[in-house]
């Protein structure tokens, strides 16, 4: 997001910025809470999510290396519309709300920058929705695995281990189901040869079966 900036702009991000290390489980913003800045995640793994009411946790999307948040609620003005928990050991970038802002407003291709990628996260909560009310759970838990053996896949052969470790609880967060059922579903998954376990790691075994499962052919 930063990459066309100015030497300008870069100096005075570089030194206004704040590179913090965080351990698995440490909150980095809670919902209801406001925006005192942005955080660019330098490395490891960090989960978006909202809160129900009956205390159940649905993650939004796992952010990676490279990714922004907290702006849309610094842009809108509002307070954070979710919170956002340490997931692996991460290196986070704070960058404070002047000094953002300061950017925003004087550089037009960042301007255009941030604009797509806000463009691009609605359309992505859009096909949320879409499959929340279209797709079942089975298709949803397939497509979850593939997502997730996408970005964070080692490879091993015809195998992918998925690199990060998530509770069984956190998987159906992700899927928007309870646990009992992604429990059962992944027993499934693994009596049809399509996944294994190793520890606490899943290892896809058949990512075409999954994706036929989860209908993603036709995506």
């Amino acid at each position: 997001m930063f990459s066309g900036l100015s030497e300008e702009h870069l100096c005075n991000l570089s030194d206004n910025k704040n590179l913090i290390s965080h351990k698995k489980g440490q909150m980095l913003f809670y919902e209801g809470t406001k925006p005192l800045g942005v955080f660019c995640v330098s490395n490891g793994i960090v989960k978006v999510f909202k809160t129900a009411s009956n205390g159940k946790e649905q993650i939004i999307r796992l952010a990676q290396k490279g990714d922004f948040l907290g702006y849309t609620s610094l842009l809108g003005e509002d307070s954070y519309s979710n919170s956002a928990m340490i997931v692996e050991d991460a290196k986070i970038c704070f960058i404070p709300k002047e000094t953002f802002l300061n950017i925003l407003a004087e550089d037009n291709n960042f301007h255009k920058r941030l604009t797509k990628s806000v463009c691009q996260s609605l359309g992505i909560m859009e096909n949320q929705l879409t499959d929340a009310t279209q797709k079942t759970i089975r298709e949803r838990l397939a497509f979850t695995l593939i997502k997730l053996s996408d970005s964070y896949g080692v490879d091993g052969g015809d195998n992918r281990k998925i690199d990060l470790v998530l509770t069984r609880e956190e998987i159906a967060g992700l899927v928007g189901t309870a646990t009992e059922t992604v429990i059962r579903l992944l027993s499934e998954f693994k009596k049809d040869e399509l996944i294994k376990f190793e520890g606490k790691k899943i290892i896809v075994l058949d990512k075409k079966g999954l994706a036929r499962l989860s209908d993603f052919y036709n995506n």
